[in-house]
């Protein structure tokens, strides 16, 4: 396994971290159903083989499940034996926990309210990453981030990250906290797949230009991207897309890509999947890539992605059947200065 970096901290973290969306769910949790319902024998089995593997970093968020998912890692850990120091946990704050209009967003009142019951369902004394889950229209972004900077320098949390942020707010997030001193943002988790590589637009730029680590969140789109699904096939009833389709993806594309990673992982003797995580774990701007899963092979299947090294002339025809259609200003930049700018997005070193 190998460890990055986590933006300009001191802390690394595994290349692979294990997403815990499927721990948890019941019959009366709705779309998390759907997602998984995990019991606690199950992740026990699944987070002991993550360690196994090296997978050091471990990704939740106090709506998953309803607070579920955070109670059954912590409880993982505790009949796993793991020391703390030996696991960087990231856990989130933003969704709905209650009935009330403050028992959501990213207020000052509803991240202090959240966090100790976070620190409570984890069984631990600190959150090592700590996470706004989603954009906030109505709170100010100083109010915000007094709150975290307020909890790193108590020390509940050790460092504070966004997720599902647009480039020019997590901009002005990191100006507002070099100004006022505060715990900057030291990462984003964002949706970011071979089929759909918007995130290269604006915000990988920005992540690389700035040292904010990349988490990605669904690096096979849902399962779409499993080998499993391709034109004119019919959705698996054990698949998640069976009935909860997403994330959005525009499936011409995609099935290019799966025809395109079919041929590759043939030649190597490896699933789709395994190929669609590799191609991530290759560019530059990524950190880490969050896997899930319903059972020990999924899991072993993904961690083996990790071993997979795909040749440039692959990798190539990977970025060749993906490519984003061109937009303004990027064309333009293209146009004007294209032979002063290397290319932004080759594989990594």
């Amino acid at each position: 396994m190998k460890y990055n970096q986590l933006g300009r901290t001191g802390l690394y973290v595994s290349e692979i971290c294990l997403g815990t969306m499927t721990f948890g769910g019941n019959a009366d949790a709705g779309m998390w159903k759907a997602i998984g319902a995990l019991e606690q024998p199950a992740v026990d089995d699944i987070v002991g083989r993550a360690l196994n593997a090296g997978v050091n970093f471990f990704d939740t968020a106090d709506v998953y499940s309803f607070g579920e998912s955070e109670r059954r890692l912590g409880q993982a850990f505790k009949n796993l034996g793991v020391a703390r120091k030996d696991v960087v946990v990231a856990t989130k704050v933003f969704g709905a926990m209650g009935p009330g209009p403050n028992d959501r967003g990213a207020s000052r009142g509803h991240i202090m309210d959240s966090v100790r019951a976070s620190l409570d369902r984890l069984q631990t004394d600190h959150i090592d990453l700590y996470q706004i889950h989603g954009n906030d229209s109505v709170t100010p972004i100083e109010e915000t981030l007094r709150a975290l900077d307020d909890l790193t320098r108590e020390g509940a949390v050790r460092y504070v990250g966004v997720s599902n942020w647009a480039a020019w707010k997590i901009a002005k997030a990191l100006g507002i906290s070099e100004r006022k001193g505060y715990a900057r943002f030291e990462s984003l988790q964002a949706y970011y797949t071979i089929a759909g590589r918007d995130l290269e637009r604006e915000l990988a730029p920005l992540l690389v230009e700035e040292k904010v680590g990349l988490m990605v969140w669904s690096p096979l789109a849902g399962g779409l991207l499993s080998g499993k699904f391709g034109p004119g096939s019919s959705t698996p009833d054990d698949a998640r897309r069976a009935s909860f389709d997403f994330p959005p993806v525009d499936k011409e594309r995609a099935w290019r890509c799966v025809a395109a990673m079919r041929e590759i992982g043939d030649a190597h003797g490896v699933t789709v999947a395994r190929v669609a995580l590799a191609w991530l774990l290759a560019r530059p701007a990524v950190t880490t890539v969050i896997v899930g899963a319903k059972t020990v092979e999924q899991l072993e299947d993904n961690l083996a992605a990790a071993e997979l090294t795909l040749t440039v002339d692959e990798i190539a025809r990977l970025d060749a059947a993906s490519a984003l259609p061109a937009e303004y200003p990027g064309w333009m930049f293209a146009m004007q200065g294209g032979s002063r700018v290397p290319a932004p997005f080759s594989r990594k070193a």
